[in-house]
């Protein structure tokens, strides 16, 4: 699959997760770090997708430590939150 078909495909799945907190948190982290992302980023951010929005919601918030297959790297940016548009 080409990049920007991952990249569609990866931002629907970021934004439609089942809650709002979770398309706010994953889908604004989506929108507003992708656009710079690696390859590594990219795989690093499809591994994360298929976890669960309530384990996500942990990690992001240092309620939980991510298993060893997630990337630190990305967990630590997502607890940034600096990405969540709050004016909605």
């Amino acid at each position: 699959m080409d990049r920007d078909t991952r990249l569609k495909r990866l931002q629907f799945r970021s934004w439609h997760r089942g809650t709002r907190e979770a398309d706010y948190l994953v889908g604004g982290y989506f929108d507003t770090r992708s656009a710079n992302w690696g390859e590594d980023e990219l795989a690093a951010f499809e591994v994360l997708i298929e976890e669960q929005d309530v384990d996500i919601l942990a990690w992001a918030m240092s309620m939980a430590e991510p298993p060893s297959h997630i990337s630190p790297a990305l967990i630590a940016d997502m607890r940034t939150l600096d990405y969540i548009d709050t004016s909605r």
